[in-house]
């Protein structure tokens, strides 16, 4: 059996304060005709990245509105995870396709996590990135209704990977992006949903914390809050590009001249990648005692992050592809500016001077952040605005409603 994630309660009403009791009543109706419908997401870590934290509020709430929801995960060793992290890059554009071996060790562990898969007879089965993305080839579709839940940015994939992945989709009733631009070329399927993710404001990442909190946390993980600091928090992955960011603050710390930089990085299950970038950031850094390096497996979680989100000066977020990224989000529901690359699903959070500032280089990233150091009335007008945008678009139960919606339409009647 595939290993289940518990994800504990929560109820829909704890979001009337942050969305509306209008939302909330929209929820409560999206999910009447589903109510009893079973739903399985099946994904490759439960920590470590955005769709673990959608999916650990997600899954909850769709309990509370009256669905069986339940969240599994694939299994693998760092080989099979090796090899899905060349396919999650290859997706992304980078040149290096896989081997044969490569290939075979991905097929032979698919099917290993297929015959795994219980046959509890789901209405729903939601498959999120390349990772599990075999399973109902290999599985069989049963009777349930399946979809493809892509979070990166395909728009341009290595011609090789897509053609290795490609044929798997045949099994899928639809697939979800976050951008229309992330489609692929000749995309198998003609059912393809629009649905961009969300940030939770009930999560520990994001509930108020009051600024005495705040600073008592980051005095404890060594951040001299006396001081200003910048922070980016992500994957250690080059696509987050760590080494930019460092040039960057050096750039901007001319300026400011006692700017502290924060790097938080979340090491998942399927990325072993991720050692490799933090130890070639530790190697450019050791000499620089106001660059912090932390990872949610050196005591820097949820708590920590929210605390460097409301406290930094401004948030960078300088990725070379970006799928959403919901720090960008999580930064500016605290109303914190932002100066981010524009990438991906980024441009759908931010517009220059509402929640931050897009930029495309090293130099322009660094004079940002020092134009905002330098304007402590501007980062709270531009920060101001930003919270605005995400209360709109960006929170949870707008993606809960956007989900119940693609059930109720796909399943064609009442399950």
């Amino acid at each position: 059996m595939l290993e289940s994630v518990d994800v504990g309660s929560q109820s829909v009403d704890a979001y009337r304060a942050s969305a509306g009791d209008e939302t909330v009543e929209v929820l409560r109706a999206l999910a009447e005709p589903l109510r009893g419908a079973r739903v399985l997401h099946v994904s490759a870590t439960p920590y470590g990245g955005g769709v673990a934290e959608m999916l650990r509020s997600e899954i909850p709430l769709l309990r509370d509105l009256g669905l069986d929801a339940h969240w599994k995960l694939i299994r693998g060793d760092d080989a099979f995870f090796s090899v899905t992290k060349s396919l999650h890059n290859g997706l992304q554009g980078s040149p290096h396709g896989l081997t044969t071996d490569e290939e075979e060790r991905y097929l032979t562990q698919s099917a290993r996590n297929a015959e795994a898969l219980d046959d509890d007879h789901y209405d729903i089965v939601v498959i999120h990135d390349p990772q599990p993305l075999a399973l109902p080839e290999l599985h069989g579709r049963g009777e349930a209704r399946w979809i493809w839940r892509c979070h990166i940015d395909t728009s341009e994939p290595n011609s090789q990977v897509w053609a290795f992945l490609r044929p798997f989709l045949a099994g899928y009733d639809a697939a979800v992006f976050t951008v229309g631009g992330f489609v692929p070329p000749d995309f198998p399927l003609s059912r393809i949903e629009i649905i961009p993710p969300a940030i939770d404001p009930e999560s520990p990442k994001n509930i108020e914390i009051d600024h005495q909190l705040a600073t008592r946390v980051l005095d404890w993980i060594g951040v001299d809050t006396t001081r200003p600091f910048v922070t980016q928090i992500s994957r250690f992955d080059p696509w987050k590009d760590p080494l930019g960011v460092i040039d960057a603050y050096r750039l901007a710390r001319r300026e400011t001249p006692d700017l502290q930089l924060v790097l938080a990085g979340s090491m998942a299950l399927d990325d072993p990648q991720g050692w490799d970038i933090y130890h070639t950031i530790h190697d450019e850094t050791r000499d620089e005692p106001d660059i912090h390096v932390f990872t949610n497996l050196t005591g820097v979680g949820n708590i920590e992050v929210n605390a460097l989100q409301r406290l930094a000066a401004v948030v960078i977020q300088k990725s070379l592809r970006e799928g959403f990224g919901l720090v960008v989000s999580e930064a500016l529901w605290k109303q914190t500016p932002v100066v981010a690359s524009r990438a991906g699903g980024i441009p759908l959070q931010l517009r220059d001077g509402a929640g931050g500032y897009l930029v495309d280089s090293v130099a322009e990233c660094a004079a940002r952040v020092a134009e905002l150091l330098g304007d402590a009335d501007r980062r709270r007008s531009v920060a101001s605005r930003g919270r605005d945008l995400v209360r709109d678009r960006f929170l949870l139960t707008r993606l809960v409603a956007d989900s119940l919606r693609l059930y109720t339409s796909i399943l064609g009647s009442q399950p």
